[in-house]
């Protein structure tokens, strides 16, 4: 039976890979940080095995994977905010960027060991492209990041493909923006639409940064589904995933009071210039040509869709808390 080993099992992308692969029929292990985030792995899928550890400490990870052994492993973890890397860039290098690289020679090492293959799927980030000079992206696009975050998966993406000419299967999806009802609170979008629904029933403001920002915004599950068809292609290869439209901060807040029926959406929006990033990338779009073309991948929800599914469930939320 093929056994999987999920970083970062506990968010968003973590925690709907988990279920995909259980779903599979696979043997799914996952990493949480503390024993809160296992806690909440084993709530929602209590099938799968967790284990609590710094995806940072290098070694600690390397003699988990060899007493996992498994088939495939996931890197999802890191630090996943913009924001928080620009406070916290020494630590956002340390997990996000080198505990990749630790992963990949664990994998390397575990491969070795056990004579058997090891697949790695690295999650890369857009935001290696930073101020690209063209757009939709593509797997060709430079990769000149922008901010700290940026920095530490560039590093991990690159390195990739250095161990890919060192006999290990990694692939790498360049994940676009995107976006579901599991997405946490501290990220704008869910910021949004958690605030519409609470603005909706009792009124109140919305602080946001940049409303110009734009950016390629999916629905999460199918970006877990392109990481699964990735791993499971015949060659290690880099795709980006994304539906290639763009939207702006702007138009996601439009959307989101539309389905709580506000029109008047800033009326109840302010710009607060603390929130507005030193460095922040003006339009990101992904070409996900290469995808559709050998996993046959194609994005399933449009982005008025997402929105109001987002929204949606953050109004059940309410009426669950009243």
């Amino acid at each position: 039976m093929t056994v999987a080993f999920v970083t970062g099992a506990a968010g968003q992308d973590g925690s709907l890979l988990c279920e995909r692969l259980l779903a599979d029929g696979l043997v799914v292990h996952g990493l949480a940080f503390n024993q809160t985030e296992a806690d909440a792995i084993k709530e929602s899928s209590p099938d799968v095995v967790v284990h609590v550890g710094d995806l940072g400490d290098t070694e600690a990870m390397a003699q988990l994977v060899t007493w996992i052994a498994p088939d495939q492993i996931f890197n999802l973890g890191g630090i996943s905010s913009v924001a928080f890397s620009w406070d916290n860039p020494l630590e956002t290098g340390r997990v996000t960027g080198l505990g990749a690289v630790g992963m990949f020679e664990a994998a390397r090492r575990c491969q070795e060991q056990t004579r058997r293959p090891v697949r790695v799927l690295q999650a890369s980030s857009a935001e290696i492209f930073g101020q690209p000079e063209q757009a939709p992206q593509d797997e060709a696009t430079p990769i000149r990041p922008v901010s700290p975050y940026g920095v530490a998966k560039a590093y991990a993406h690159q390195s990739a493909s250095l161990c890919r000419s060192r006999g290990l299967f990694v692939a790498t999806v360049i994940l676009f923006n995107h976006e579901s009802p599991r997405r946490p609170p501290t990220f704008v979008t869910r910021k949004i639409t958690s605030s519409a629904a609470r603005i909706a029933r009792q009124g109140g403001m919305l602080s946001l940064g940049n409303l110009d920002a734009r950016r390629d915004w999916g629905w999460a599950p199918d970006y877990v589904d392109a990481m699964v068809r990735a791993i499971r292609h015949e060659e290690p290869d880099d795709f980006v995933v994304a539906t290639g439209e763009t939207h702006s901060v702007a138009d996601f807040v439009a959307a989101a009071f539309a389905r709580v029926g506000i029109e008047d959406w800033p009326q109840h929006v302010q710009v607060d210039p603390a929130l507005v990033r030193p460095v922040d990338a003006t339009e990101q779009r992904g070409d996900a040509s290469k995808a559709k073309r050998l996993l046959g991948w194609e994005p399933s929800v449009a982005f008025d869709e997402l929105v109001g599914r987002m929204v949606d469930a953050d109004v059940a939320l309410l009426e669950r808390l009243r």
